[in-house]
């Protein structure tokens, strides 16, 4: 027979846990909440190695690199439309090639960054797109402001939610076009489509799983390579009380063979995870 005490101890442990993840299977409602003059911080981390191999010899390229983004809320109408705008404050990047050893540089740096890298310093601290986007996260307007610095991967805040509310495992999907230039060849227009689904609420956080599907027939493996880096999987975390993402984790690993001829594969395994810190610089008066 179980002691009362100990009993009463395990009875408390159970209602903490279950306290601790207060899930709901109701629909809820998932959009964006933004306020005149924000400024959103994340940051971002991406890893990426290629791996080429051509006529029995492998050659590999790996890259790191850690940036601090934010976005400013320029403005936010009564219908909820919001007008923000991109900046990437501070960036470190590093690579390492089997040819030519490793490299690094960081915008914290004194003197001239090195080759390749030259007009990454002139894109910090600067707007470099500016974008409408409405409550579900449609892109309304978009201009590009200036070249984005390759740490400016993805638009962390402009994840497409559905319009009405929805449960865990709800499904909703977002079409894509792809313009892929094929080396000796023609510019194709490939078809592809994200799925979004809500696996979970959870503690005010709603947990989304998306994958891509190419849908357009690709029979070429030229094109197939260069579509490796647009076909990704991933885990999303919306914020639903606050309205915007909380994070974001997506991942790619996957293999081409006879892209450059029978003897030829090429490899492209790579992670992106954006995490939304306090606020930058807080909201303007």
């Amino acid at each position: 027979m179980m002691h009362r005490p100990l009993a009463t101890a395990m009875l408390l442990m159970a209602i903490t846990a279950v306290a601790a993840d207060v899930r709901t299977e109701a629909p809820v409602l998932l959009e964006y909440h933004f306020h005149t003059g924000e400024r959103l911080g994340m940051q971002v981390a991406h890893r990426a190695l290629t791996e080429t191999t051509m006529n029995g010899t492998t050659q590999s390229v790996e890259t790191m690199t850690d940036s601090t983004k934010t976005w400013h809320v320029v403005a936010v109408d009564d219908g909820g439309r919001a007008t923000l705008e991109q900046s990437v404050d501070d960036v470190t990047m590093s690579s390492r090639t089997t040819d030519r050893g490793s490299l690094r540089w960081s915008s914290d740096d004194e003197g001239d960054p090195p080759p390749g890298y030259e007009s990454v310093r002139g894109s910090l601290g600067v707007p470099l797109a500016r974008l409408v986007i409405d409550r579900s996260g449609r892109v309304l307007e978009r201009r590009d402001l200036r070249p984005c610095p390759p740490s400016s991967t993805g638009d962390l805040v402009v994840v497409p939610l559905p319009e009405e509310p929805v449960a865990p495992g709800a499904e909703w999907t977002i079409p894509e076009e792809i313009v892929v230039e094929v080396p000796n060849g023609p510019r194709r227009a490939v078809r592809t489509r994200l799925r979004y689904r809500l696996e979970t609420v959870a503690d005010g956080i709603a947990t989304i799983r998306v994958d891509t599907t190419v849908l357009t027939p690709v029979d070429d493996p030229r094109l197939e390579a260069r579509l490796l880096e647009r076909i990704w999987d991933g885990v999303i975390r919306f914020d639903i009380e606050e309205g915007r993402v909380a994070s974001r984790r997506t991942a790619i690993d996957r293999r081409v063979v006879g892209f450059g001829g029978p003897q030829s594969s090429v490899r492209y395994k790579a992670s992106l995870e954006e995490r939304l810190v306090a606020p930058a610089g807080g909201t303007e008066p």
